[in-house]
């Protein structure tokens, strides 16, 4: 695939280092520049790996390039004592989505710290990392499935781009108890075996 990164950055490395020894082709850009050109690489998927602060005025400007693109939304909206900047209001890849309409937004990749997607693959305990997925396109959600598995992980379908903003929360809640407590925040979920009745 032809991946183009808005950004150069921790992230923007992490990603880009893995997708191209999974055979893709990727091209980065900054807001020093390059921009413009990665997005008009990415013509399978963009990543944008940008602080939160800076997202959605360069999506704007790139909106008429990111038109019909997969763009994927790895920002997270966090900000001093682990707030979460965007409560009340839409979610970070909903702004997104409004600054660039003609893009096929997904949320992906926000839930971890820059190191584990270093990690060749991210297993843990035998068990690959899963990826949370918010996206309404399924071709764009596709794509993004087929790059979470390069990764070495497994996709999940966390529903439609209105529920961006619970993966958003999650990794403020997260984030806060990991950076904030030192605490495991992996225990406070039981094994899906005791999870609780499944379906209806």
């Amino acid at each position: 695939m032809r991946i183009g990164i808005l950004g150069n950055g921790a992230m923007a490395d992490a990603l880009g280092t893995r997708w191209r020894r999974a055979g893709h082709r990727v091209v980065t850009g900054g807001r020093s520049g390059g921009l413009r050109g990665a997005a008009e690489s990415g013509t399978d998927a963009v990543l944008l790996a940008l602080p939160y602060g800076a997202a959605a005025e360069v999506v704007a400007g790139l909106a008429d390039v990111l038109r019909g693109r997969v763009l994927i939304d790895c920002t997270n909206p966090v900000g001093p004592g682990f707030r979460l900047l965007t409560a009340g209001g839409p979610s970070a890849a909903e702004r997104i989505a409004a600054a660039a309409p003609a893009a096929r937004v997904v949320k992906a990749f926000n839930l971890c710290h820059v190191d584990v997607w270093r990690l060749d693959p991210p297993v843990f305990d035998g068990r690959p990392l899963a990826v949370p997925l918010c996206g309404d396109s399924p071709s764009a959600l596709s794509v993004v499935r087929r790059l979470v598995r390069d990764l070495g992980c497994e996709p999940l379908n966390a529903g439609g781009l209105d529920r961006a903003g619970l993966v958003e929360a999650t990794a403020a809640l997260l984030i806060g108890l990991w950076v904030g407590e030192g605490a495991d925040a992996q225990a406070i979920a039981p094994p899906l075996t005791h999870a609780g009745p499944r379906g209806g």
